[in-house]
Protein backbone atom coordinates (compact mmCIF):
# COMPACT_ATOMS: atom_id res chain seq x y z
CA UNK A 1 0.00 0.00 0.00
CA UNK A 2 1.33 2.99 -1.21
CA UNK A 3 0.67 6.71 -1.36
CA UNK A 4 0.86 8.62 -4.35
CA UNK A 5 0.45 12.20 -3.80
CA UNK A 6 -1.39 14.38 -1.59
CA UNK A 7 -4.10 16.99 -2.42
CA UNK A 8 -5.28 20.17 -0.83
CA UNK A 9 -8.84 21.42 -1.75
CA UNK A 10 -10.45 25.13 -0.48
CA UNK A 11 -13.66 25.93 -1.49
CA UNK A 12 -15.13 29.08 -0.11
CA UNK A 13 -16.61 32.65 -1.40
CA UNK A 14 -16.13 33.25 -5.13
CA UNK A 15 -14.09 35.85 -4.39
CA UNK A 16 -12.13 34.86 -1.47
CA UNK A 17 -11.59 31.64 -3.75
CA UNK A 18 -10.36 33.70 -6.65
CA UNK A 19 -7.86 35.69 -4.20
CA UNK A 20 -6.39 32.43 -3.07
CA UNK A 21 -5.41 31.72 -6.32
CA UNK A 22 -4.03 34.71 -7.39
CA UNK A 23 -1.96 34.44 -4.50
CA UNK A 24 -0.65 30.98 -4.97
CA UNK A 25 -0.38 31.81 -9.40
CA UNK A 26 1.53 33.77 -11.28
CA UNK A 27 0.84 36.81 -9.37
CA UNK A 28 2.17 35.34 -5.91
CA UNK A 29 3.74 32.37 -5.28
CA UNK A 30 4.40 31.43 -9.12
CA UNK A 31 2.64 28.45 -9.38
CA UNK A 32 1.35 27.46 -12.54
CA UNK A 33 -2.42 26.62 -12.95
CA UNK A 34 -3.61 23.98 -14.98
CA UNK A 35 -5.41 25.30 -18.20
CA UNK A 36 -9.19 25.05 -17.72
CA UNK A 37 -10.21 26.78 -20.81
CA UNK A 38 -11.50 30.26 -21.38
CA UNK A 39 -13.68 31.33 -18.99
CA UNK A 40 -15.56 34.43 -18.57
CA UNK A 41 -15.27 33.99 -14.56
CA UNK A 42 -13.49 32.45 -12.03
CA UNK A 43 -14.36 28.39 -11.90
CA UNK A 44 -11.34 27.36 -10.18
CA UNK A 45 -8.05 26.88 -10.40
CA UNK A 46 -5.97 23.42 -9.93
CA UNK A 47 -2.06 23.98 -9.44
CA UNK A 48 -0.22 20.80 -10.28
CA UNK A 49 2.99 19.85 -8.19
CA UNK A 50 5.68 17.54 -9.14
CA UNK A 51 6.00 15.52 -12.15
CA UNK A 52 4.16 12.20 -11.36
CA UNK A 53 1.36 11.62 -14.40
CA UNK A 54 -1.73 13.34 -14.49
CA UNK A 55 -4.57 12.05 -11.54
CA UNK A 56 -1.36 10.67 -9.60
CA UNK A 57 0.43 13.51 -8.41
CA UNK A 58 -0.32 16.29 -5.74
CA UNK A 59 -2.47 19.46 -6.28
CA UNK A 60 -3.77 21.87 -4.81
CA UNK A 61 -7.34 22.50 -5.62
CA UNK A 62 -9.80 26.22 -5.02
CA UNK A 63 -13.24 26.06 -6.42
CA UNK A 64 -15.62 28.80 -5.64
CA UNK A 65 -18.89 27.50 -3.48
CA UNK A 66 -21.79 27.00 -5.09
CA UNK A 67 -24.99 25.36 -5.00
CA UNK A 68 -23.68 21.43 -5.52
CA UNK A 69 -20.16 22.83 -3.91
CA UNK A 70 -20.19 23.92 0.08
CA UNK A 71 -17.67 25.76 1.30
CA UNK A 72 -14.69 23.51 2.62
CA UNK A 73 -11.68 22.53 3.28
CA UNK A 74 -10.63 19.09 2.50
CA UNK A 75 -7.62 16.52 2.20
CA UNK A 76 -7.59 14.46 -0.15
CA UNK A 77 -4.84 11.16 -0.52
CA UNK A 78 -4.26 9.75 -3.27
CA UNK A 79 -3.36 6.27 -3.07
CA UNK A 80 -2.24 2.47 -5.21
CA UNK A 81 -5.61 1.15 -4.34
CA UNK A 82 -8.23 2.36 -2.64
CA UNK A 83 -10.46 -0.42 -1.92
CA UNK A 84 -7.05 -2.25 0.06
CA UNK A 85 -6.51 1.20 2.20
CA UNK A 86 -10.52 0.96 3.01
CA UNK A 87 -10.36 -2.41 4.24
CA UNK A 88 -7.41 -1.59 5.96
CA UNK A 89 -8.71 1.55 7.89
CA UNK A 90 -12.40 -0.96 9.00
CA UNK A 91 -10.40 -3.63 10.31
CA UNK A 92 -8.90 -0.86 12.18
CA UNK A 93 -12.63 0.38 13.35
CA UNK A 94 -12.38 4.01 11.12
CA UNK A 95 -15.70 4.41 9.99
CA UNK A 96 -15.04 4.67 5.95
CA UNK A 97 -18.14 6.24 3.24
CA UNK A 98 -18.25 5.09 0.13
CA UNK A 99 -16.72 4.06 -2.28
CA UNK A 100 -18.05 6.82 -5.16
CA UNK A 101 -16.56 6.26 -8.76
CA UNK A 102 -16.15 9.62 -10.28
CA UNK A 103 -13.70 11.44 -12.89
CA UNK A 104 -12.00 8.19 -13.46
CA UNK A 105 -11.45 7.22 -9.84
CA UNK A 106 -12.61 5.53 -6.77
CA UNK A 107 -12.91 7.34 -3.52
CA UNK A 108 -13.63 6.71 0.08
CA UNK A 109 -14.21 9.49 2.69
CA UNK A 110 -13.89 9.49 6.31
CA UNK A 111 -14.36 12.26 8.81
CA UNK A 112 -11.04 13.70 10.33
CA UNK A 113 -11.17 15.03 13.90
CA UNK A 114 -11.67 18.83 14.15
CA UNK A 115 -14.87 18.07 11.35
CA UNK A 116 -11.88 17.90 8.58
CA UNK A 117 -13.34 15.84 5.70
CA UNK A 118 -10.78 13.16 4.01
CA UNK A 119 -10.79 11.32 1.14
CA UNK A 120 -7.97 8.58 -0.19
CA UNK A 121 -8.84 7.56 -4.05
CA UNK A 122 -6.88 5.89 -6.30
CA UNK A 123 -7.67 5.43 -10.24
CA UNK A 124 -10.61 3.58 -10.98
CA UNK A 125 -10.19 -0.06 -12.22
Amino acid sequence: MKVLGIRFCKVSPSGEAQALAEILGENGLGLTPTDMGALDSFGGAVFPVGDAPQGQGSWIEIWPAGENMPEMTMLQIVVDDADAWAARAKEKGVAVKGPDDAHGERIYYIDGTGGLPIAFLSKAS
